[in-house]
């Protein structure tokens, strides 16, 4: 068995992937002085799922409800350049070997102006949209089915692990430029993979360096720091932003023996439009890693076998402009496709049904998966096996 990182569940995959987040948007506050302010929020995901051939028995469908996110959202305001960031979570809620209650976001901010400001502790490495968005800003409620950077591959900080949930230890500066400040920017280093002793690469202490730039072509998308949104259900004006992301670290992935360098890079278009009739939104996005490790490292117990190889995912989504009831009805479709270097290919279409009642902050999704993703995981060793399987999963978010 290798590490932890190479537990290929359904339940792990679903859930790594389920658990970033940008700040929540709507909170209660609390003000006193003329600077000082604390706001307070909690969010939760939950959702019942039916798999194809992944009961006991392996024959029959499972049947599983599970608590996908459970976390409290705390932000305040020491001076009026100085700023915290404190998130919980039920990390791994739904894995009872993983299952812990622990910190998520821990965040010194040194926000000076639109152009340049600091971050710093634990908190995103700049990525994909994907990445950045999190569950509960993405347009779907399963988020993100393209391979994981290292902070989101991993399941633990420090020796031995590179980050978890798409979080890690460092410092990132962000801000915007040019004309009506269309150009964004967040450009950071971290701690990244660590080597374990006598286990794993990176024995260098090399640091693992990310950034992301954007460009909004139509309106500028609001968000609190480098954080995106996948979906702003019509309310922000027509967008299209372009947005390209990068990570590199010497030896940050295979083995103590067999150590290779990391490097990934992504593009990702969003493109929405309001109509008359309701608004269409359309998400795209393009991945090629390459994680420089022989192919004997998947052999060994230490490795840190990051996905090598291209992907791409599209996303197109209506949301019909009368109400039904308290909310609006949004139907979409999606489809992924990864192809390792040195296994399997993998796909996956996915046909869905989001009942949106108050934006990100409140809605109910109902949708059908088909392929084989999450039946291989994470395993991207040239053994990889899974069968192309179908699920369907009615799924609850709920932020305040």
């Amino acid at each position: 068995m290798k590490k932890k990182w190479k537990i290929k569940t359904l339940s792990l995959l679903v859930g790594s992937a389920s658990c970033l987040v940008s700040p929540v948007h709507a909170a209660g506050k609390i003000e006193w002085g003329d600077t000082k302010w604390i706001s307070v929020g909690a969010g939760v995901r939950s959702s019942f799922a039916s798999i194809e051939d992944a009961a006991p028995n392996g024959d029959d469908h499972s049947r599983d409800f599970n608590l996908d996110n459970a976390r409290i959202y705390i932000n305040g305001q020491i001076h009026e350049n100085v700023k915290i960031e404190f998130n919980t979570e039920c990390v791994f809620c739904s894995n009872d070997d993983l299952r812990d209650y622990d910190v998520l976001d821990a965040i010194g901010k040194f926000e000076f102006n639109k152009y340049f400001n600091i971050w710093a502790g634990r908190l995103l490495v700049p990525a994909d949209r994907a990445e950045m968005s999190g569950p509960f800003y993405a347009n779907t409620y399963d988020f993100n089915k393209t391979p994981f950077y290292p902070a989101d591959f991993s399941v633990e900080f420090g020796n031995g692990g590179a980050g978890v949930f798409g979080r890690d230890h460092g410092l990132t500066v962000w801000g915007a430029a040019g004309p009506e400040d269309k150009f964004q920017y967040a450009v950071g280093v971290f701690d990244g993979l660590r080597s374990d002793g006598g286990s794993g690469p990176n024995r260098d202490d090399s640091f693992l360096y990310g950034a992301r730039i954007a460009y909004n072509f139509m309106a500028r998308e609001q968000n609190p720091g480098y954080y995106t949104s996948s979906t702003y259900y019509g309310n922000a004006s027509d967008i299209l932003t372009l947005g390209y992301a990068v990570q590199y670290q010497e030896d940050g992935a295979g083995s103590f023996a067999n150590p290779g360098d990391f490097l990934g890079m992504s593009v990702d278009l969003l493109w929405e439009t309001v109509l008359d009739r309701g608004v269409v939104t359309v998400e795209g996005e393009y991945k090629t890693f390459d994680s420089d490790f022989s192919t004997a490292a998947f052999a060994d117990t230490d490795c840190f076998c990051m996905f090598d190889g291209d992907a791409w995912t599209v996303t197109g989504l209506y949301l019909m402009s009368d109400k039904v009831g308290i909310g609006q009805f949004q139907p979409y479709i999606r489809f992924t496709a990864v192809s390792p270097d040195e296994s399997s290919d993998r796909d996956e279409v996915e046909l869905g049904l989001n009942y949106i009642i108050n934006g990100h902050n409140a809605r109910i999704s109902a949708f059908y998966q088909h392929g084989d993703i999450a039946t291989k995981g994470l395993d991207y060793s040239p053994t990889a096996t899974g069968d192309e399987v179908g699920a369907f999963k009615i799924a609850l978010q709920l932020q305040i």
